[in-house]
């Protein structure tokens, strides 16, 4: 338990400290809510995703074996890819000042994809397949990464608010109740050396 001198201003000092560590538990415990309900939906968006990418996955190895059939392995490779980003380009967003991440959908406009020498339907289904399997992939990685940053900070505002409540707050209780003990019993003393005083002076 601290030291602390057993004074007015003191115990004044002690309760606004008091005051102002609860007032700061409350903000980290608003914090953990807020930051276990962003956690739970980014990990439904990441279950989401991954169901989409094994169906993905699947479409794109069947669009692939139409595409070889249709072309030959080595025409294949020389087919023209798309005019998109391979890349896909991640989208921000703040969080309790926490970046968050999202890949963004991929946009090709008319006439920027290059015309094959032998288009087929089977081909082109083949990239697109391709391109949203490379898409999904991104924004499962960008979702961990969110997902790894909010249990980061859960951690970081769950140990404060331990602190805070365990620690803290309870010192500073234990301070504030010693210190209004020795007042009380200051306040009797000078009680009744006023009122021997009083009598002694009869």
């Amino acid at each position: 338990m601290r030291e602390v001198m057993p004074t007015r201003s003191a115990a004044m000092e002690l309760a606004d400290e008091g005051k102002l560590m609860r007032q700061g538990y409350g903000f980290l415990d608003e914090k953990r809510m807020l930051l276990a309900g962003e956690m739970l939906r980014q990990l439904r968006d990441y279950q989401q995703r991954a169901q989409e990418l094994a169906a993905a996955t699947a479409s794109a190895a069947e669009a692939l074996a139409r595409a070889v059939e249709r072309h030959g392995l080595d025409h294949l490779q020389i087919y023209p890819v798309a005019a998109a980003p391979l890349v896909p380009e991640p989208e921000r967003s703040l969080f309790l000042g926490l970046v968050m991440l999202r890949a963004r959908q991929p946009h090709t406009a008319e006439g920027e994809t290059p015309s094959a020498i032998d288009p087929s339907p089977e081909a082109n289904a083949c990239r697109a397949a391709f391109a949203r399997l490379l898409w999904l992939s991104a924004d499962i990685a960008l979702r961990v990464g969110n997902l790894m940053r909010l249990a980061r900070e859960y951690r970081r505002t769950e140990r404060r608010a331990k602190a805070l409540e365990k620690v803290l707050l309870p010192e500073v209780e234990e301070a504030l109740k010693s210190v209004n003990e020795q007042l009380d019993t200051m306040d009797r003393e000078e009680l009744i050396r006023t009122r021997w005083a009083g009598r002694a002076g009869a």
